[in-house]
């Protein structure tokens, strides 16, 4: 190597440089970046977040045993597989600590995705066969323009459709069956 060339900064590295208000993931083996989310996405990820925080993580009103995190840095892979979901969760046995840095290396029981014009693509292209790599066993795809979930569990390493949902439908729906979410409280004021 030239003592004049400096060597490239690796993938991750190109991640924690990413300036503020720009989000980061590493998705087999390529850097993709996105600006913070858009005001449907944040009103549809916030109320889902809500919906299931009461029951499933604080035990109000649900069976509790949960842990539901927004945006989490997942490392499938150290620095190497870097996802970040909108929503994911972990079943308490499986999570008994937080961890105590910003990168989970523990695979979550749930992922949701909050799609955009900008992300859906990626989301159904690229990260939901990386979810299934990886053996996350449900994930759901939330669309808060078309008003619908998509809501998937993993069998023989590839995903089941197991419910598709639209605008104002009660909804209980694996992994959180245990109580009946009210879609039309995801979509905001405009829905």
């Amino acid at each position: 190597m030239n003592a004049r060339t400096k060597p490239r900064p690796s993938l991750y590295e190109q991640l924690e440089a990413l300036p503020e208000g720009l989000t980061g993931e590493i998705l087999d083996g390529q850097l993709y970046t996105q600006p913070r989310r858009a005001w449907p996405h944040v009103v549809t990820a916030s109320g889902l977040g809500y919906e299931l925080i009461g029951p499933f993580q604080r035990s109000r009103g649900g069976p509790g045993g949960w842990w539901i995190v927004d945006e989490p840095e997942l490392h499938f892979i150290r620095d190497a597989e870097v996802d970040v979901p909108d929503l994911a969760g972990w079943r308490r046995e499986r999570m008994i600590t937080h961890p105590p840095v910003h990168r989970i290396e523990v695979v979550p029981d749930w992922v949701c995705e909050v799609l955009s014009p900008s992300t859906e693509s990626k989301d159904r292209k690229v990260k939901m066969p990386i979810y299934a790599k990886f053996r996350v066993p449900y994930a759901w795809l939330l669309d808060p323009i078309a008003h619908t979930l998509e809501a998937y569990a993993r069998e023989a390493g590839a995903w089941r459709e197991i419910g598709r949902f639209v605008g104002a439908a009660q909804v209980s729906v694996a992994p959180f069956d245990a109580v009946t979410i009210n879609l039309a409280d995801l979509w905001g004021p405009s829905a």
